[in-house]
């Protein structure tokens, strides 16, 4: 039986307007109780920082070409194309300790990159968009947990979707940054994660990123083509770049955490083409768009009725508060 919060998904995902605004909303409406039930703080970082940030995590030797940029006053200011940088100063603005760690941060903010006007498509690819962005900093030790932790996250949200997703283990690059011990002693708990998660996987020898191995996730839409939307990827450059550290269990003040880079949906507006092309225009049309109003069926066809997104709203309020069982039939 689905979840309250599921039952919400759903919904929320089928009522959505066309504009990215409003879809956004929904989907982060919905998933901030998820998150707060599996420990994430929610936060709100920047659109603007100044370029000496992107010099300092090392996009703007790498990137720069793909981010917007102005000047300001005496300096050159960018809009973020990634919201890594504003949360390594979050968890560096004050003296942090194991006992806070793992520290996971989610963020909706809006992102941009200057994509070659030839690869944008539809809502595929934009250069304005939002992701369910989230950083996890932990120790070494709770990686494997950590890892466990986003692939059962991802495999409770894309459940609600009946989507069929490929997983694949990319290692370590020729080209590497970092201990290779480091790096071989991540591989092994990523591997030891997946096969715990259940599900086959794939591995892509030496398709790592130079900062760290990652875990990809892609998903088969309605016609067979695979869109690569969730990604799980481990960072041991940034925390150097940005001289993070904790107070370890022993009393060492120089210890070095582990960056998650994490997303379940991706770009939203990417995982709304997919659910679109996926379910051919049912559920929702132009009647219900000028209403605002659903008509509510269950997934055996067990017909409700049309009813206003208000009222369905203030029902799926009560079954979330009741822990209805049958919420399906009681609706």
């Amino acid at each position: 039986m689905a979840s309250s919060w599921e039952h919400k998904l759903r919904f929320s995902l089928s009522v959505i307007r066309h504009e990215s605004s409003t879809l956004v909303c929904s989907h982060r409406l919905v998933f901030q109780e998820e998150y707060w039930r599996r420990g994430f703080q929610e936060v709100a970082s920047p659109n603007i920082y100044n370029s000496k940030l992107w010099e300092t995590s090392g996009h703007w030797q790498h990137y720069s070409e793909h981010m917007f940029s102005f000047p300001v006053e005496d300096g050159i200011f960018a809009l973020k194309p990634m919201n890594c940088p504003g949360h390594c100063l979050m968890f560096s603005h004050r003296p942090r300790s194991w006992r806070e760690l793992p520290l996971r941060l989610a963020d909706f903010g809006v992102l941009h990159r200057n994509e070659l006007s030839g690869t944008l498509t539809g809502l595929t690819r934009v250069r304005r968009f939002q992701q369910d962005d989230a950083h996890i900093f932990c120790t070494m030790d709770q990686i494997e947990a950590e890892m466990k932790g986003c692939l059962d996250f991802l495999r409770c949200v894309y459940d609600v979707f009946s989507f069929s997703f490929q997983l694949h283990l990319s290692t370590r690059p020729e080209k590497y940054l970092g201990d290779i011990g480091l790096w071989n002693q991540a591989e092994k708990q990523l591997e030891n994660s997946l096969n715990e998660f259940g599900e086959p996987w794939k591995l892509n020898s030496g398709d790592g990123a130079f900062y760290g191995p990652k875990i990809d996730i892609k998903i088969k839409d309605a016609i067979g083509r695979y869109h690569q939307c969730a990604t799980i990827q481990l960072d041991f450059q940034l925390p150097l770049r940005f001289n993070m550290t904790f107070v370890s269990k022993d009393g060492d003040d120089k210890a070095r955490p582990v960056i998650i880079h994490r997303a379940i949906l991706g770009s939203v507006e990417r995982m709304i083409a997919i659910l679109t092309e996926n379910y051919a225009g049912n559920v929702v049309g132009e009647k219900e768009k000028m209403t605002d109003c659903v008509n509510v069926r269950t997934r055996d066809n067990k017909v409700h009725g049309e009813l206003s997104v208000a009222e369905v709203l203030a029902r799926l309020t009560l079954l979330k508060q009741s822990r209805c069982r049958n919420a399906e039939e009681e609706f």
